[in-house]
């Protein structure tokens, strides 16, 4: 659509095009590369595709609808019966129905008539997690926890078959009816609870048996997202320990569960994917797992939801990147294009060194979860999925702070992309365990398994015996290693410089020199930085800019 550029009082001219109907997919040649090398050159036709629809000026307009017009909770009806339903806007279904269509919530699992799955079906999928996030990130919400869902669904045969049947479905059905009547599901998570957060084992909730191998749950949850998915999966208090259940919003004759919805919580960002607190009033559920086992049970949900964190927080990297680098392309100051500008161009191209390492680190990851059989690979998932997670999550939201800058004025009104970007970063890095629990998680791994380390840096070594930085950054890190009574205190210390050993490992490989030797210089050696463009040395902007930018 074209509009008049004459105003009353002045001509508008010097502003940037608005970003939009831009191939998500082949605009990003790290993306491409990554996909390809990673497993995924076999959906390369059907990812072009996607990452045209996503980022046609018309979806990325339906992200915008969805955050601008809320979700709504609907406690009762007009006849004073619950009703516990959350109304969305119709362009937070439309998306959904894109992402369902491209199987993101379930396209790793699909098996053909031999029973086997895609090969590289975690790169491909996290493909297009990595632009449907850039479009809108709330739906990514009922994605991710539906495709984490199937290895725990797969725990219980008899229970989980219909449900995993009904997921493997790609027609997105929206309607609020019994889950078995539906073309297809989405399924949700509750774990956390006001008195215990992290510590899931302070739960509360209990469950009652209900006499026919079902339960009874009565209790709360303080954060349960995507409320109006169709089954969820919860921690309760059984008999023998804290177990896994699964309940969902209608019971076996139809009529409603026992699932009260007491608000919706009002969030930062990610605000088009309704977050709510809950109340289970006797709530129907059957068990999944083994009783007194609920944390075992669930944790593969939760292992595959870190790697779509880490993947989306990537992807939005990229987007907060691709927008400053089209915007100052064409914006004029002081009689030069800004991304003409030292400074500027310094800034961009620093940023850009830790979109690419997130962007490699994060396909890299996704690369271990199609090849679990190999135990090089099943170290590599157990180890760096907290740390890619911890890092990638970490640097989102500065990085978008930054370019959002570039921006001025523009980039801090809520017209544009920018600030629902910013404020969608930091969600990441807080759901599915905040930094410190990552920190954590990779410490009891090395103490339960150190073999699970020894791999994972076995396959830094040959990269790190042709560069000194590299070399000295895993000396450092053995010597931090090596001093146990301080590993808790320098957790965070050890899991950053891991997640920069891998990440400058995979760069020294698979980047131009010009990208790589930039990092390496920058992150593992060099002065001290806090903040882009404050210490880019000599760096080869105009080479790492025309790398990344979006512009063909």
């Amino acid at each position: 659509m074209r509009y008049s550029q004459n105003l009353e009082t002045h001509e508008v001219f010097n502003q940037s095009p608005i970003f939009g109907d831009i191939n998500l997919y082949s605009s990003d040649k790290i993306l491409c590369e990554t996909v390809r090398r990673e497993g995924g050159a076999l959906a390369q036709d059907a990812l072009i595709g996607f990452g045209k629809k996503m980022g046609s000026s018309e979806t990325f307009d339906l992200g915008r609808q969805a955050n601008e017009f809320l979700p709504i909770l609907r406690t009762f009806d007009e006849k004073g019966y619950r009703q516990d339903f959350v109304e969305y806007h119709p362009a937070y279904h439309r998306i959904m129905a894109l992402s369902f269509a491209q199987g993101l919530h379930c396209s790793p699992w699909e098996c053909d008539e031999e029973g086997k799955v895609q090969s590289g079906g975690n790169v491909i999928r996290c493909a297009g997690l990595f632009m449907a996030a850039q479009v809108e990130g709330g739906h990514c919400c009922p994605i991710t926890m539906t495709n984490a869902v199937v290895p725990v669904l797969r725990l219980q045969p008899d229970i989980g078959a219909p449900w995993l049947n009904k997921i493997m479905n790609r027609e997105y059905d929206a309607r609020f009816i019994p889950w078995y009547e539906k073309t297809s599901i989405t399924i949700g998570m509750g774990m956390t609870e006001k008195q215990g957060g992290t510590d899931v084992r302070a739960n509360t909730s209990k469950a009652e048996p209900a006499g026919d191998g079902a339960y009874f749950i009565t209790g709360h949850k303080w954060f349960m997202s995507a409320p109006m998915c169709d089954g969820f999966l919860i921690l309760a208090q059984s008999k023998g320990g804290l177990s896994c259940f699964l309940v969902p919003r209608h019971l076996p004759d139809g009529s409603l569960n026992a699932i009260h919805f007491q608000r919706l919580k009002n969030k930062l960002g990610n605000r088009s994917n309704a977050s709510s607190e809950v109340e289970f009033h006797g709530a129907w559920g059957q068990m999944v797992g083994e009783e007194g086992r609920g944390v075992p049970a669930i944790i593969d949900m939760v292992t595959y939801t870190r790697l779509d964190c880490a993947i989306s927080s990537a992807g939005l990297m990229r987007l907060v990147l691709a927008n400053a680098i089209h915007h100052t392309s064409h914006r004029t100051v002081f009689q030069k294009k800004l991304i003409d500008q030292p400074m500027m161009s310094g800034v961009l191209a620093d940023m850009a060194l830790d979109v690419e390492a997130a962007t490699l680190l994060a396909f890299r990851l996704a690369r271990s979860f199609d090849k679990l059989a190999d135990p090089q690979e099943a170290a590599w998932q157990r180890l760096m999925t907290p740390v890619s997670k911890y890092w990638i999550c970490k640097i989102a939201p500065a990085l978008a702070y930054e370019a959002m800058e570039c921006f001025g004025g523009n980039g801090y009104v809520e017209d544009g992309l920018m600030a629902r970007a910013y404020r969608d970063m930091p969600l990441n890095a807080i759901w599915e365990g905040s930094g410190n629990v990552m920190c954590l998680d990779v410490l009891r791994v090395m103490q339960k398994s150190p073999e699970t380390l020894d791999i994972v840096l076995a396959s830094f070594n040959d990269v790190a015996s042709q560069d000194t930085r590299l070399q000295s950054g895993l000396n450092l890190l053995h010597e931090m290693l090596a001093d146990r009574g301080r590993l808790e205190t320098n957790g965070r210390a050890i899991v950053e410089l891991l997640a920069l050993l891998a990440a400058g490992s995979l760069l020294s490989q698979h980047a131009p020199s010009e990208i790589s030797n930039a990092f390496l210089s920058t992150r593992l050696t060099g002065r001290w930085r806090h903040t882009y463009g404050a210490s880019i040395e000599k760096m080869d902007t105009r080479a790492i800019l025309a790398r990344h930018s979006p512009i063909s």
